[in-house]
């Protein structure tokens, strides 16, 4: 699947068209079939799991299908098995969204992404900031009871710019045109449209994970 040329026509798709259900999805039934609800990636991506089965949602905090498809991802994150390494991968298609990638990687090495990963999205989906500016973000911080400046120092940091061209070079390995998308060991790749609705694109992962268990 080729890359698409973004643009503000787009964005309310997250770029993607995540809210669309593709048409030759909405009546398959059965075993998800390749090419059609899913997609097999050559050559492999990287993974970064050894010993588990790795699974990617590639996300932005801006894109509202991520944030209507945050509490039915994490209620079924939660329920993997053991042997499935679940992560996040915060997408940038502009330099405008790489400030969120910069939240995310920030609160995480704060120690604080479990507590905070949803209040981003309210913030910038409910009470409708941007945080794409350091003043707005450094505000919004101080208000959660974040101190702006050590949260600035590891937005700042190398380690978090390290991890921001990592997802970056993720993104352009699965080949990742729209958000919310879900990855899988390296192989794979599925989203709402491909499986024809965001829910779909769980249980099109649940198979692509026993697939690969199975060793396929």
């Amino acid at each position: 699947m080729k890359r698409r040329t973004f643009s503000a026509a787009t964005l309310a798709g997250c770029l993607g068209g995540a809210a669309l259900v593709a048409p030759h999805a909405r009546a398959q039934g059965g075993q998800p079939v390749e090419g059609t609800h899913y997609v097999r990636l050559t050559p492999p991506a990287p993974t970064a799991a050894p010993g588990k089965i790795e699974v990617l949602e590639f996300f932005w905090y801006g894109c509202p299908h991520c944030n209507a498809f945050e509490p039915e991802l994490d209620a079924w994150a939660r329920r993997l098995p053991a042997d499935v390494a679940f992560r996040r991968v915060p997408t940038a298609f502009s330099a405008n969204w790489v400030a969120h990638q910069r939240i995310y990687y920030a609160l995480e090495a704060m120690g604080l992404l479990d507590a905070m990963h949803r209040k981003v999205f309210y913030a910038i989906h409910h009470d409708r900031q941007r945080l794409d500016r350091p003043p707005e973000i450094a505000a919004f911080m101080a208000q959660n009871g974040i101190d702006p400046a050590k949260f600035g120092q590891a937005y700042d940091s190398f380690g978090v710019q390290a991890k921001v061209r990592q997802a970056s070079a993720l993104v352009d390995a699965y080949k990742i045109d729209g958000v919310p998308a879900i990855g899988v060991q390296g192989r794979y790749y599925t989203s709402g449209p491909l499986a024809g609705s965001n829910e779909r694109a769980l249980r099109v992962a649940d198979y692509l994970i026993e697939r690969v268990r199975k060793g396929g």
